[in-house]
């Protein structure tokens, strides 16, 4: 099921940044407040609107490490993603039209594996990741394009036995979400938008690429209790 706000339809420049978009998510998922769910974050670009979510629903905020599997001459395009847990997903749409060998395509997702582990020590450290099993599962990105990430990770917290798996973004293409569908409960987007060309900055009037070190500290100042 997909919940909408009908209003933010194919429109552009609907939030002021990240964490107005966490504010209106988080009025979607009112329903969850003070229930049993955990809140997890895709980094970068999920983890400050998945800490307003959480701390406005009083809910537990984690992480779910994924990364998308770039070809070495372009890292903007992706041909599938890696979660944490070693999920690997490709797209073989897209990966049909990069004329990669099956060596490079080994060795783009060995890398991602790499680069996943790093990211996880980053900003998790030796914590184990909580127990999912048949808990509510909020899944959050800043944003749905292709949306192979996401169902990597939608995978990766199934295989953990988390249920109901929920997804949660501010804005995605209506293509990407209608694939992602079979993979949730309930798919909670503010803003669905259509067409040809789509960029997740678009949906944002202030619009910057977070760093890890901007991450570790959003995540440390919410376990900590400090606030956002």
């Amino acid at each position: 099921m997909l919940v909408e706000i009908p209003q933010l339809h194919n429109k552009i420049r609907v939030f002021e940044d990240r964490n107005d978009a966490g504010d209106i998510l988080a009025e979607m998922l009112a329903a969850y407040k003070n229930g049993p769910a955990i809140v997890l974050a895709l980094p970068a670009g999920g983890v400050p609107e998945a800490a307003v979510i959480a701390e406005k629903l009083s809910l537990p905020l984690d992480v779910v490490v994924v990364s998308k599997i770039t070809p070495p001459f372009n890292t903007e395009v992706g041909f599938g993603a890696v979660a944490f847990d070693g999920t690997v997903r490709i797209n073989e749409e897209m990966l049909a039209g990069l004329g990669l060998t099956k060596k490079q395509v080994q060795e783009r997702i060995d890398f991602t594996k790499e680069k996943v582990a790093r990211r996880t020590r980053e900003f998790r450290g030796d914590k184990p990741m909580p127990d999912l099993s048949g808990k509510p599962v909020i899944v959050v990105d800043d944003g749905i394009a292709t949306g192979d990430s996401m169902r990597v990770a939608a995978d990766a917290v199934a295989n953990l036995g988390a249920s109901p798996v929920i997804i949660a973004v501010p804005t995605g293409h209506s293509d990407s979400i209608s694939r992602l569908i079979p993979m949730a409960e309930t798919i909670y987007c503010a803003n669905v938008r259509e067409g040809f060309s789509f960029a997740v900055a678009d949906a944002y009037k202030n619009w910057y690429d977070l760093d890890e070190n901007e991450v570790a500290k959003i995540l440390a100042r919410f376990n900590s209790g400090g606030g956002l």
